[in-house]
């Protein structure tokens, strides 16, 4: 029987396993075990706290596919559309106006959802 999620964290281990499991087992199963399970659950930093810093990196590396993504959590962990947005007008002047076109384009997808 297949087992049905019970968090975000499980959510995530079984979109990690959908995205990259059949091609990257151990890449998946790194990314469940190692990163959702050790360093997103420390308890130095909040969910929230996480989720924007995760957010501001993908926005400076210019990372839409994982951004897109990382949005969804973010919104999850307590973020609002406003910060979220905020975060992509400033990272505007950090990270260049390009990546931050391209969050906003992104953003505004994932929010009509």
């Amino acid at each position: 029987m297949a087992q049905t999620p019970t968090s975000n964290l499980d959510s995530a281990k079984s979109r990690t396993q959908q995205l990259m499991g059949d091609i990257a087992p151990k890449l998946a199963e790194l990314t469940d075990d190692v990163l959702y399970t050790d360093v997103w659950e420390r308890p130095q930093l909040s969910q929230r706290d996480r989720s924007l810093v995760t957010v501001t990196a993908l926005i400076a590396l210019n990372r839409p596919d994982q951004l897109r993504s990382h949005l969804v959590r973010a919104k999850a962990n307590g973020l609002t559309e406003e910060q979220l947005v905020e975060t992509i007008t400033h990272m505007a002047f950090y990270s260049g106006w390009p990546s931050a076109v391209s969050a906003v384009v992104i953003a505004k997808e994932v929010f009509a959802e």
